[in-house]
């Protein structure tokens, strides 16, 4: 890797590891703090709903200065506030603390979306993009299942501990290894005249409904796994793993699809792909060997998804792109909430485990019929691009 990406990929390390772990994490949590699964459930939700509200407040705050400072600035209320996280002495503290550590994700994400693709080659610039996304990915293999086991085996406050540290870490780097790139300056009005148009909502929609699937799945893959399964508590944490591997082969996997195809044409092969795999995991979660291959395809194909999605929008927002970018963290956060949402109401009916699964692939064919609907209205046609 770039070592100029690498504090991008560190912050996305930090950012994907406080996002995910409370999933595996979500029954010692509500054992801790004496609430239900359900309940629990709703601090994934905060989390979102601080990404939905951050992402174009910061990135409208952040338009006219430094992009390495305010990168750094996110970084360290990202840390702040994980910080906060693991020292919260009830639900409801822990409720606000993720709401606040949720705020400057969408933000970093698309400002260094941004400032990735200036650093890159001519041509390069959705590698790189990915190559900050990896620190997410990579998050999902290896510091979820770690940390999850960590929480496990000691107490689930030493996640956002370690979450903390890492921000820490990348404010450093940032500091030394970030290059001082210059962006030509915008105003809010200019950054939003895109979301005046049709295409942009329409796109948020796709991200919002379709990949909600896979938080409707994830959100409830302990029990999931626990209970129809009949795995361990103890083997949550590998399973995280096998999900994890999924999703860094999945952003390679993306990546290259948008380099070979449109990338609307891309997300609809994977949306159908992954309403067929979300709906095996219904159907087979009760076989163990089958069960841990749907973990590992679900988190490739929900992972993979995300890159085109992510270039369909950068292609589309031309000058809007930054907040484009932060519109698309906020839009896959929205999907994190609705998934979440919708993916409990099953099991609050008494439903199986299974059934947040069902939930999935209908979200993931919502998002199928969507992109089909983009194709044809707004197609872009041209295989190269470049932010201006």
């Amino acid at each position: 890797m770039n070592r100029n990406l690498f504090p991008l990929a560190l912050g996305g390390l930090g950012i994907g590891t406080t996002e995910f772990v409370i999933m595996g994490l979500m029954q010692d949590v509500a054992t801790s703090l004496q609430i239900s699964i359900p309940t629990a459930g709703y601090l994934i939700s905060a989390y979102a709903l601080g990404v939905i509200v951050g992402a174009p407040l910061l990135v409208a705050a952040s338009v006219k200065h430094n992009p390495k400072k305010v990168l750094m600035v996110l970084m360290v209320l990202f840390t702040i506030f994980n910080g906060l996280s693991a020292a919260a002495p009830g639900y409801y503290t822990l409720l606000v603390a993720r709401f606040m550590s949720g705020l400057p994700h969408g933000a970093f994400f698309g400002i260094g979306a941004v400032v990735a693709s200036r650093m890159a080659q001519e041509g390069k610039q959705a590698q790189a993009i990915s190559m900050m996304f990896a620190g997410l990915t990579i998050a999902n293999l290896v510091m979820v299942p770690l940390v999850t086991y960590l929480g496990h085996v000691t107490s689930w406050r030493y996640a956002f501990v370690i979450v903390a540290l890492i921000g820490i870490l990348t404010i450093v780097f940032l500091k030394m290894w970030l290059p001082d790139i210059r962006i030509e300056k915008t105003n809010v009005r200019e950054e939003l005249q895109f979301f005046t148009t049709g295409k942009a909502w329409l796109i948020l929609l796709i991200t919002s409904i379709g990949f909600g699937g896979l938080f409707a799945w994830i959100s409830y893959i302990s029990p999931l796994m626990t209970h129809v399964s009949g795995f361990s508590l103890k083997a949550v944490s590998y399973l995280m793993l096998v999900a994890g591997a999924g999703m860094v082969a999945g952003n390679l996997l993306g990546g290259v699809m948008a380099d070979k195809m449109a990338p609307e044409k891309a997300a609809i092969i994977l949306f159908l792909l992954l309403t067929v795999a979300l709906s095996a995991v219904f159907l087979f979660s009760e076989n163990q060997v089958i069960s841990v291959i749907l973990t590992f395809i679900c988190g490739l194909l929900a992972m993979a998804v995300g890159s085109p999605i992510n270039i369909l929008m950068i292609k589309s927002a031309d000058r809007s792109a930054m907040m484009g970018a932060a519109f698309m963290q906020a839009a896959f956060n929205i999907a994190n909430s609705i998934g979440a949402y919708l993916g409990g109401l099953p099991i609050t009916w008494g439903l199986g485990f299974q059934y947040p699964a069902f939930v999935g692939a209908l979200m993931a064919m919502m998002g199928l019929l969507l992109t089909v609907t983009f194709m044809f209205r707004y197609g872009i046609k041209s295989k190269s691009w470049a932010l201006r």
